[in-house]
């Protein structure tokens, strides 16, 4: 009986242990670049600023191409401890003419060093601050459904406020 119960215990013990291993992988696969052009942003209050997204628009990738269309607009919210946060809803119109709806939130981190050089018109790129997105898409188009069923995740490439604003991301699905 004690080796029963002896052993009853190590299988718990080792059960336990192999509960907080990781048992998946994540892998990803690039989807497309997305550029979009910033009008001048909405100062709501010192917690918000939206940002509309203004003509000229893209996305390129392998497999889809297209301009953003209006409406299209980034909602940027202040957190307590000084992080961003984002939430984003926009339209890409494919070069066939397929419509996708795309929604998205992130997280942006920066130190206040960076965030005076944005504050004064300077370009950031990935090596500057946490920037991310996790995008999901919407479609009718049969072209494009598979959209439909993916989770996506984007990383800022370059960013500007500012004249000339943008933001620029490479977009992943995850696997």
């Amino acid at each position: 009986m004690k080796r029963i119960l002896s052993a009853a215990l190590c299988l718990t013990a080792f059960a336990s242990a192999l509960a907080g291993a990781q048992t998946t992988k994540i892998t990803t696969e690039y989807l497309m670049t997305l550029y979009a052009p910033l009008d001048t942003p909405q100062k709501i209050d010192n917690s918000l600023t939206i940002y509309n997204v203004g003509p000229g628009g893209w996305v390129k990738g392998p497999k889809i191409k297209g301009t953003l269309i209006a409406p299209a607009a980034d909602w940027i919210r202040i957190m307590p401890d000084g992080n961003l946060r984002q939430d984003v809803r926009l339209t890409i119109k494919t070069d066939e003419g397929a419509l996708i709806y795309v929604t998205y939130n992130g997280i942006i981190s920066r130190s206040k060093e960076v965030g005076k050089r944005i504050a004064s018109g300077g370009v950031l790129t990935s090596a500057d601050e946490y920037f991310l997105m996790a995008p999901t898409m919407e479609t009718s188009a049969k072209a494009y459904v598979w959209l439909n069923r993916v989770q996506c995740v984007g990383k800022m490439v370059e960013v500007k406020t500012g004249g000339n604003s943008f933001v620029k991301y490479d977009i992943f699905v995850v696997h």
